[in-house]
C-alpha cells in the first residue's frame, strides 16, 4: 500500500468522450471525472487519492453522501463514470478557501491532517492475525507508490524489470544468522517492528514453513556473508483474497511467491537486483512472474498492467497490475528511497466483490 498524501495539484483538463456535462482532470497520470467548467488547465485544486477516508462534514460538503465506498460511505475508491475511469477526487474544500493552492502545489503541502482525512486500513482476518512480539531485527518492507501518481520515478528508456503484482497478502520473513532466528510478520505488523509468534494456524507461518523459506534465507546468508536476510513474498489462494490464482490454502499448501530480497552485509542493508534474486532463488522458491525487461515507457507499462494473470498458467482471472523496478537498484529523489513503483489495472480497481485484507 502506498502512502497517503492530500496535496494541491496543477491540473490538465481533458474532454470527457462520453458526457457533455463532464470533463477529466489529470493529476500525474491519474484522471478524475469532474463537472464541466469547474476547472481549467493550469489551475490548482486539491487532489484526494484512493484509499482516503473522509470526515462526514467533508463528504457532505462535496455532495458525495452515500456515493463513496465502505460501510460508512466515506472511502475514496476508483469508479467508472460514463465509461471513464475516475481515480480520486479533485475539489476545492471551503476549509482551504484562503490557501494559495498554486503555491501549495509547488511546495508539496500535505493537507490530510488539516482536513481530517486518514488512510484506510484494511481489516485483518483471524488467519492473518495472532500474538505478536517485538522484533527490532525485522527487516521492513517499503511502501510502493503508484507510477500514475508519481510518473517521474523512472526516466524514459531506462532499463527496467516488470513483475506481476499479485493480489494476496505480503509476508515478511527475516533470517538472523548467528543465532539462526526467524521472524515472520505481515506488512502492517512489520511496519511497527512486530513479528508474529509461530502458530501453525497462522497464514504467514503456514506459507513459509510449507515452502521452506527459512532454509532458503539461511542459504542466502551463507553465500553472501549476510547477518540478516529479508525474504518478501506474497501469500495467495482461496481464503486469502478474492483473486486465488488457482491455489486453495484451506486444503493444501498456500500459494506463495517471492517478490523481493534484502540483505544486511557489513552493517549495510541493500535490496538485491532482480537478476540477483533470480540467481539465488530460482528453482528453490516460487518467484513472482517476470513480464517484461527493457526500456521504460509509461504507456507500455500501463498496457502490461492490464490483462490476465499468469501465475496459474491458465489465465484464470484478471491481473492486479505490475511492479516496476530498475534493472539495477538505485535511489530515487521522487520517492526519497528506492526507485520502485506499481501500476494497477483499472479492471482490478473497479471489480465487484473484491477483498483488500492486509
Amino acid at each position: 500500500m502506498s502512502t497517503l498524501r492530500v496535496t494541491a495539484e496543477v491540473l490538465t483538463v481533458h474532454e470527457h468522450p462520453n458526457a457533455d456535462a463532464l470533463e477529466l482532470a489529470q493529476v500525474g497520470l491519474y484522471r478524475a471525472v469532474v463537472a464541466k467548467g469547474a476547472y481549467r488547465t493550469g489551475e490548482a485544486a486539491l487532489y484526494i487519492p484512493e484509499q482516503a477516508v473522509l470526515p462526514p462534514a467533508l463528504v457532505e460538503e462535496l455532495g458525495l453522501t452515500g456515493r463513496l465506498a465502505g460501510s460508512r460511505s466515506d472511502r475514496v475508491k476508483a469508479v467508472r463514470l460514463r465509461g471513464e475511469l475516475s481515480q480520486g477526487i479533485v475539489c476545492r474544500p471551503s476549509a482551504l478557501a484562503e490557501v494559495d493552492l498554486v503555491r501549495a502545489a509547488a511546495e508539496g503541502t500535505d493537507f490530510a491532517e488539516r482536513l481530517g482525512i486518514v488512510k484506510w486500513v484494511p481489516p485483518i482476518p483471524p488467519t492473518m492475525n495472532g500474538d505478536v512480539e517485538a522484533a527490532a531485527d525485522l527487516l521492513p518492507w517499503v511502501d510502493i507508490e503508484n507510477i500514475q501518481r508519481y510518473p517521474g520515478i523512472f526516466e524514459p528508456g531506462e532499463p527496467v524489470v516488470l513483475t506481476e503484482k499479485l493480489h494476496g497478502s505480503a509476508c515478511l520473513l527475516t533470517y538472523v544468522a548467528g543465532d539462526e532466528r526467524v521472524y515472520v510478520s505481515s506488512k502492517g505488523f512489520g511496519a511497527k517492528s512486530l513479528a508474529l509468534t509461530e502458530d501453525p494456524r497462522n497464514l504467514y507461518w503456514r506459507a513459509v514453513r510449507g515452502h521452506g523459506v527459512p532454509e532458503a534465507a539461511a542459504r542466502i546468508a551463507e553465500r553472501l556473508g549476510a547477518r540478516r536476510v529479508g525474504v518478501f513474498g506474497e501469500v495467495f489462494g482461496a481464503g486469502v483474497q478474492d483473486l486465488t490464482y488457482g491455489a486453495d490454502g484451506r486444503r493444501e499448501t498456500l500459494g506463495y511467491a517471492v517478490f523481493d530480497v534484502s540483505v544486511e552485509v557489513g552493517g549495510v542493508v541493500r535490496w538485491l537486483d532482480t537478476a540477483e534474486v533470480t540467481g539465488l532463488l530460482e528453482g528453490e522458491l516460487p518467484l513472482v512472474p517476470r513480464l517484461f525487461e527493457g526500456p521504460y515507457d509509461s504507456g507500455a507499462v500501463l498496457g502490461i498492467a492490464t490483462g490476465r494473470e499468469t501465475v496459474s498458467g491458465r489465465g484464470l482471472h484478471l491481473r492486479e497490475g505490475v511492479v516496476i523496478r530498475p534493472a539495477v537498484e538505485r535511489y530515487s529523489a521522487v520517492t526519497g528511497g528506492r526507485a520502485i513503483a506499481k501500476a494497477v489495472s483499472g479492471a482490478y480497481l473497479t471489480r465487484k466483490g473484491g477483498t483488500e485484507y492486509e
